[in-house]
């Protein structure tokens, strides 16, 4: 035990490596133990931003490779740009070899604080990483949220995302106030914390539900963030009280349904600029990407083995127009995760709610399975993993072999 009454292994540096060759993470992995580090693996940088919104690291070694074949270290960077995003002072060390120095140096412009040459030496390694953590980061920035807290990650790889992240990258910084506009479950208490990470403020903001009429007491000596939620949904007159009750000197970030519901002298004081956050429909391919993160995350939680989604089950995600956005998929994919036997998550266990979008002029589904416009792309995708064997694909649908073959006929499959 520490001398806080912490053990050793909560209080010891926390080591993230996120490398896809196993020869290095298990090199790695006895040399950090036997440091007494704790330390984690990634095999790619999906999988290495699912662990960073879970956990906060110490350290992050990051390879800048990941595609046979590959040498010019885009991967990497691109990974590593993420990650400052989201964490300006985040402790990364890329990972080289010697032919590598011109990629380091760049990656060290962009926010890394040192680079490990490979091979390495032990030794070597585990002083370097404890300096690049002892030395904090390159350039001025702001404290974690909650102290121990992960950073707050925006998931996704779609046009949409990507937009959202750099205009979050460019207002974050500024002193503005701004509002946060879209559909309740997509994400915008999460862009919120992550406009604040961006921020040059240390101190954790108050957050505010504007409706409760116990929060408003708390106005008064507010710190230099508020994150308001639902100001939107005062009337005329507590929207003006609202004006006048807040300090001057206060960043506003409002979380909004719609914007233009705000009066003009409220939006013009909370709303500079309304940043409006895409719903999940609109970020293809990123529901994918966003399930198996609530499926690691769900694992660990509920003490699971590690799992994946089969081939029609990823189907059925990409193509279902989830009822509550991101937080019904999340919840969809815990229940799958606790329930599910063994390691592979099939379509039957995502239990689709009724309310999913129906294809037009199809007839009521037999029980166990919802009809959807995922019904198709799913029964091929069923169809392919279990090699056109109806029984095993119905029974991985959770629908029975009659059920499939009418489907099949339907389709023309």
């Amino acid at each position: 035990m520490s001398g806080d009454g912490q053990s050793d292994e909560a209080s010891s540096p926390r080591i993230l490596l996120i490398d896809d060759n196993p020869a290095v993470a298990r090199a790695m992995e006895i040399a950090f133990r036997l440091a007494g580090h704790r330390f984690d693996v990634a095999v790619d940088p999906e999988e290495g931003l699912s662990r960073l919104a879970r956990h906060r690291y110490d350290a992050i070694l990051l390879d800048l490779n990941f595609t046979a074949g590959r040498a010019d270290g885009e991967e990497g960077l691109a990974c590593l740009a993420r990650i400052i995003a989201a964490d300006p002072a985040a402790c990364v060390l890329v990972l080289t070899a010697h032919s590598g120095i011109r990629i380091a140096v760049a990656a060290m412009q962009s926010g890394a604080r040192d680079f490990v040459m490979k091979p390495w030496r032990n030794a070597e390694l585990i002083a370097k990483v404890t300096a690049a953590i002892a030395r904090g980061p390159l350039a001025a920035a702001a404290a974690p949220t909650v102290p121990g807290s992960p950073p707050p990650v925006l998931i996704g790889d779609s046009a949409a995302m990507q937009q959202l992240r750099a205009l979050i990258a460019r207002v974050g910084p500024t002193p503005a106030s701004v509002s946060i506009s879209g559909p309740p479950g997509s994400g915008r208490s999460l862009a919120a914390s992550a406009i604040h990470a961006a921020s040059r403020d240390p101190a954790p903001p108050l957050r505010l539900d504007l409706r409760d009429a116990a929060d408003w007491p708390r106005l008064d000596g507010a710190p230099s963030t508020l994150i308001l939620r639902r100001p939107d949904a005062l009337d005329a007159q507590a929207q003006q009280r609202l004006v006048d009750r807040l300090p001057a000197d206060t960043r506003c970030i409002a979380i909004v349904d719609d914007a233009a519901a705000l009066m003009p002298a409220l939006r013009r004081r909370i709303a500079t600029l309304d940043i409006a956050m895409p719903p999940l429909a609109a970020r293809a391919g990123d529901a994918l990407l966003l399930a198996r993160h609530f499926l690691r995350a769900a694992c660990d939680r509920f003490d699971r083995p590690s799992a994946q989604f089969t081939e029609a089950a990823a189907a059925l995600i990409l193509a279902t127009d989830w009822p509550d956005s991101v937080r019904g998929l999340a919840l969809a994919v815990e229940r799958a995760a606790l329930l599910a036997e063994g390691d592979r998550i099939d379509a039957a266990s995502l239990a689709l709610p009724e309310s999913a979008p129906a294809a037009a002029a199809t007839p009521v589904a037999e029980p166990g399975f919802a009809l959807s416009q995922a019904e198709r792309a799913t029964i091929e995708a069923a169809l392919r993993e279990h090699r056109h064997n109806v029984s095993h694909a119905a029974a991985a649908l959770g629908i029975s072999r009659g059920a499939l073959y009418r489907r099949m006929a339907r389709y023309g499959l």
